[in-house]
């Protein structure tokens, strides 16, 4: 007794110490953030030589005392759990080593310059890199730890490599350089300092929404607008999804948040659960290509083009409503299929009733977007704008009267955005491995070489081979880390075929973010699976099936601009035409219903294989480029459609 009574005062006090660190990294991030407010002192921003590792230090250890291996070992090996904590120990204090010589090296270089780099700064930098493909791989699984571990396998054997994968000998020295000691393309560079200095403030705003009744509300009145569609819950979750995903930023945490609610009312309404399922994953994922916020990958992005946070969100805008429009679309087609009519009366359930309280907790959800926007509008930074909108929910939060009860409420989400914070940035680390190995090696230009060879220099071919890249790449990965591995490898030869940089980096966001539904390792699907208490895969072929258009529209926007209606993503010469807008939005509709019908199977009746078939292939011309194809195509399309409705729709009457 006295032994496990030794161990909960050891697992409370590492529970209390971690609440205390995450609540200061939120406090630390927010004052190295916050724009100046006239007569506010400012604090930050503070040095970006200490500033990096100190979050990764604070995140190895937040991440250690959340989900330590002394657990993993206790489920596994109950008699080792002692071990479990040696290693944590012994992580944690490499983890702290090796980032207190990067800071000492760091200073020295600033003060005397870089002094002679060895094989003890080699081995320091390899220590670096295993410390954080462990961790990685403790919080997000495999996958992106593979890909660590393959990019510093070729690092060092790239001689050895045959083809296009050949490089130069490397000096082990100073590889160390390029992997750690390096503020622009390591572990410590560029990307982490985007996300250290510009995501955060938006990490916090979500999940500030989702602590303080915000997110609840949302869904409820999600549920409540919806009640008299076909769909119901279904229409309820891809509204909610959407609207709290832009916030969230994380597909899992969004299906989570959303899904065990609306998942079971979809059921109970009739769907089956793997469609519940699929629906929830699919919504939810996509959250992240809707604007104003678009989970922060626009943020990113900004910083990575030095294309203006404003012109991304707007560009983003149709292509991301066109896709929601398409699963509100396969949510009808599926509730026809079933015979499931809408149902006007109130909710049974007490917990969803929409009261008072909740329109005036929308406040908390509308007024930070409305200030992230106007704040853009007024030229403050991306950060700025996002720490405008967390300064302003905070105030607010105090409308909803629980949190009124218990302010502490607001610590809580602090701590919870500090977590979920230092959990990302494991992930960014091994992604800065694989920036480090990529700016060494030269890898992206080969790329480009191999892609024109394969492609032949066609745009399709080499849209369709980066697309099938960044889903196998993905697969597993949180978006921001799939997105940022994918555009660095791919992006360059997606460019070189005359495709704007704006419009490669959505198209390969896309994709990124289409990875977390597509099987094998759909990792919103399973999530949403488990809810629905559906089979896995086949939970992921239905979000597969209902999401197909998420595949689609890349492609759509990648050959008609027009759609992301910026001046920028017109190649030189051309220009936006409120014509060819409106030409290419009629017939993305078009698109949008034949593709729907089709993947559902049912229309007025059951479609048989035949125009299933059909109606693809319709689909796929209607959006061809020449218009001696796309109009007739189109002009078929309807007759297809009239002739459907005109035979079958009065006997369902």
């Amino acid at each position: 007794m006295n032994g496990q009574a030794e161990q909960d005062r050891i697992r409370n006090l590492v529970r209390y110490a971690a609440f205390a660190v995450a609540a200061v990294l939120a406090v630390v991030g927010i004052t190295n953030s916050m724009p100046t407010y006239g007569f506010i002192p400012r604090l930050g921003p503070y040095p970006a030589i200490a500033l990096r590792p100190l979050f990764l230090g604070a995140a190895i250890f937040l991440v250690l005392a959340s989900n330590p291996f002394a657990r993993t070992f206790a489920e596994r090996w109950p008699h080792l759990r002692w071990l479990g904590r040696l290693v944590d120990i012994g992580v944690l204090g490499l983890g702290w080593y090796v980032l207190w010589v990067y800071y000492q090296v760091q200073i020295e270089a600033q003060t005397l310059g870089f002094g002679e780099i060895g094989l003890y700064h080699f081995a320091v930098s390899l220590l670096a890199a295993a410390v954080f493909i462990i961790l990685s791989w403790k919080v997000w699984g495999a996958p992106l730890s593979i890909v660590g571990i393959i990019a510093l396998i070729y690092f060092y054997t790239g001689e050895h490599w045959p083809w296009i994968f050949e490089t130069a000998r490397v000096d082990l020295s100073e590889t160390s350089e390029d992997l750690w000691f390096n503020q622009g393309d390591g572990i410590l560079g560029t990307i982490m300092g985007i996300i250290i200095f510009t995501v955060f403030p938006f990490i916090m705003l979500g999940t500030m929404l989702e602590r303080t009744g915000g997110g609840r509300s949302l869904i409820k009145l999600a549920v409540h607008v919806t009640r008299g569609f076909r769909g119901g819950p279904a229409h309820a979750a891809i509204l909610a999804s959407g609207l709290f995903g832009t916030m969230s930023g994380g597909a899992v945490t969004n299906v989570v948040a959303t899904g065990v609610i609306t998942i079971p009312m979809i059921k109970q309404r009739g769907f089956s659960p793997s469609f519940a399922g699929g629906v929830e994953a699919t919504a939810s994922s996509a959250g992240q290509i809707m604007p104003p916020i678009m989970g922060a990958a626009a943020i990113v992005m900004s910083d990575l083009t030095g294309i203006p946070y404003l012109t991304i969100i707007i560009a983003a805008l149709i292509p991301a409503l066109a896709y929601y429009t398409s699963l509100f679309t396969s949510v009808v087609f599926e509730a026809r299929r079933l015979g499931v009519e809408a149902e006007i009366e109130d909710l049974d359930r007490p917990d969803l009733k929409v009261d008072r309280q909740d329109y005036v907790n929308l406040v908390m959800v509308v007024v930070p977007i409305g200030v992230v926007v106007a704040a853009l509008l007024e030229g403050l930074s991306a950060a700025g704008a996002g720490m405008t909108a967390f300064f302003s929910i905070i105030p607010l939060s105090f409308l909803n009267p629980e949190v009124r009860r218990r302010p502490f409420m607001i610590v809580e989400a602090l701590s919870q955005a500090g977590l979920t914070f230092g959990r990302l940035l494991m992930a960014i680390a091994v992604v800065g491995i694989v920036v480090a190995v990529l700016g060494a090696t030269g890898l992206p230009q080969d790329f480009v070489t191999l892609i024109n060879e394969v492609s032949g220099g066609s745009l399709f071919v080499t849209l369709i081979v980066t697309g099938i890249a960044a889903l196998m790449l993905g697969m597993g990965m949180p978006t921001l880390p799939a997105y940022l591995t994918i555009v660095l490898i791919l992006g360059p030869a997606m460019q070189t075929l005359g495709l704007t940089v704006l419009a490669a980096h959505l198209f390969v966001l896309y994709y990124a973010v289409a990875s977390s539904i597509t099987p094998p390792v759909a990792v919103a699907a399973y999530a949403a699976a488990s809810i629905a208490d559906a089979p896995p895969i086949r939970t992921a072929m239905m979000a597969l099936r209902v999401g197909l258009v998420k595949f689609a529209v890349p492609f759509i926007f990648a050959y008609y601009p027009t759609l992301l209606l910026v001046p920028i993503v017109f190649p030189e010469g051309e220009s936006f035409s409120w014509i060819d807008f409106i030409s290419v939005l009629f017939r993305l509709l078009v698109f949008i219903y034949l593709v729907s019908s089709a993947v559902i199977a049912f229309d007025q009746r059951r479609l048989p294989p035949w125009e299933t078939v059909l109606r693809i292939l319709l689909a796929g011309a209607v959006m061809i480029t020449l218009p001696v194809v796309h109009w007739p195509a189109t002009a078929a399309a309807f007759a297809l459609v009239g002739w459907h409705q005109l035979s079958f729709g009065r006997r369902r009457q």
